[in-house]
């Protein structure tokens, strides 16, 4: 009577395996993963000046930027944050692009909306996209900026060359994130 009662425990056990396996694979193939998170507290004023652009993933507004890369953040006097993008093509010009973003949440908040669409058009809520500050090391050297599904991603350091390590160490916690690195552009520094 035993023998014959484990082996049907055993059935209902594989069965209701069998049942959830399907479920299971179904999730991970369907690139299920947890909500991207901005860091807790961002220091905005900290945050402003020149971040020089090492890495991204390939997106449509930067196809045509070959050299260095960088980014220029400054306060305006409405609060707003000033945006001047920058990069070289390859024609050796430079291509800048002007925008605003503002804070979204308190004024430690880490998630801020940026538009580079002009001013008039600012009261359409699809000319802001997120910027997410994702990873920001204490000293505000380096940082990681994307938004919540991981579409873009922007790897920013104080310096044209940061120390290789705490970049290698950034991409490792990138990829706990939920980031595919395999498409990475390292940007070019010269």
């Amino acid at each position: 009577m035993r023998y014959r009662l484990l082996k049907i425990l055993i059935a209902i056990v594989v069965l209701a395996m069998m049942g959830t396996a399907p479920l299971l694979v179904y999730a991970e193939e369907a690139g299920q993963q947890s909500p991207l998170r901005a860091i807790s507290t961002l220091d905005l004023p900290r945050y402003m000046g020149t971040w020089h652009e090492i890495a991204r993933l390939p997106n449509s507004f930067q196809k045509k930027c070959v050299g260095p890369s960088k980014a220029q953040y400054r306060i305006a006097p409405d609060g707003l944050v000033e945006v001047i993008n920058q990069c070289q093509l390859a024609d050796g010009k430079s291509n800048i692009a002007r925008g605003q973003a503002r804070q979204i949440g308190g004024p430690t908040s880490a998630m801020l909306s940026v538009r580079f669409a002009p001013a008039w058009l600012s009261f359409l809520p699809m000319v802001w996209g997120d910027y997410w500050v994702i990873d920001l090391d204490p000293a505000y050297q380096l940082v990681a900026v994307s938004e919540p599904k991981r579409e873009y991603l922007w790897v920013l350091s104080r310096s044209p060359n940061p120390d290789e390590l705490s970049y290698q160490a950034l991409l490792q916690r990138l990829e706990q994130k939920g980031f595919n690195l395999r498409g990475l552009i390292r940007t070019s520094t010269q």
